[in-house]
């Protein structure tokens, strides 16, 4: 096959980059950074590959790139990518699902726990040098095992999420899809439910679930006021699921007890967004993949998903557009 050429448009791993460069000709340029973003743009014309993630990508940069085969997000969300406009080009976009899922799970549950047993508010307390006696009621928290777990989005993280609460805490798992699914549990541990009878009946509602049309600002003040008085919400999809200032109402309110957010609607989130103190909300800066492993695995994957659609072969996963 004749050498091509890449764009790389986030960092990679050495070893991934050299992969690449083993066959085909690359530009690193990321549009984030302004003394890089000039030669982002100027590498469109030229490039028949891109990988990266963490930029919206737009029709009118297709439109700079007529020579474009094959975009490889490091994600599996495509939220940032011009469905529509890639499909009438005929360019490929392949994403990373399944090399992530576990670790996004164990960090879904990890903000169950920490929500409810106010972790970080108590390492707070020690750490500022507020612990000059015995904790009393106002700093107890909640028990988390033989609460029910609602899980809006019930794919392959919900279902190892399930796993998590089902198996390991005791948790009966109520959970809401697009359309039928087993839960993958043994009888009785779980059951699916329509999204207001979810969050009826649900102590923790987890989100799960990607960006559409359909499902921006879902969780607004209708779903807050079904939910439990006394319930967490937890947000590991898209922060436009949720509808922010409606979240600060009902933590203000008191309705709810706290929420959990790995995702806002701008991020990083802005230094002077109310999110980012409010004695209710743990906010963690967008890390569910974020560890060294994984991201290792969704680099490597999005590698190969690059290198065999330039080749002319069927990539590993690549994401339907039709």
């Amino acid at each position: 096959m004749p050498r091509q050429t890449v764009l790389v448009y986030r960092d990679l791993p050495e070893p991934q980059l050299e992969r690449i460069r083993a066959e085909h000709e690359v530009i690193r340029a990321d549009p984030r950074r302004e003394d890089q973003r000039e030669a982002f743009f100027q590498a469109l014309g030229r490039v028949q590959g891109m990988i990266g993630s963490s930029f919206r990508l737009d029709a009118a940069m297709l439109d700079r790139a007529p020579s474009l085969r094959v975009v490889s997000s490091i994600s599996v969300g495509v939220d940032a990518y011009p469905l529509a406009a890639l499909r009438e080009r005929g360019i490929v976009l392949c994403h990373t699902p399944g090399v992530l899922t576990e670790s996004v799970a164990d960090l879904l549950f990890g903000m169950v726990l920490a929500t409810s047993r106010r972790l970080c508010d108590m390492a707070g307390m020690v750490r500022e040098g507020r612990w000059v006696r015995n904790v009393g009621p106002e700093e107890y928290g909640w028990d988390v095992h033989g609460k029910t777990l609602g899980i809006v989005g019930y794919g392959r993280i919900g279902q190892a999420l399930a796993r998590r609460a089902a198996l390991g805490f005791g948790m009966p798992v109520v959970y809401h899809a697009r359309r039928p699914v087993e839960s993958g549990l043994p009888p009785g541990k779980a059951r699916a439910a329509g999204l207001d009878e979810l969050l009826e009946v649900s102590d923790f509602v987890v989100l799960v679930l990607p960006l559409t049309e359909a499902t921006r600002g879902l969780i607004g003040p209708q779903a807050f006021a079904r939910m439990k008085p006394g319930a967490i919400l937890i947000n590991g999809a898209r922060g436009p699921i949720v509808q922010e200032q409606a979240l600060l109402e009902v933590l203000e309110s008191g309705r709810l007890r706290a929420a959990g957010l790995d995702v806002f609607d701008v991020e990083p989130l802005p230094l002077d967004s109310p999110l980012r103190g409010h004695p209710r909300i743990l906010a963690l800066p967008h890390i569910g993949s974020a560890t060294h492993e994984t991201r290792t695995a969704m680099a490597a994957m999005a590698v190969d998903n690059l290198l065999q659609v330039l080749r002319g072969e069927a990539p590993p996963a690549a994401y339907p557009l039709a």
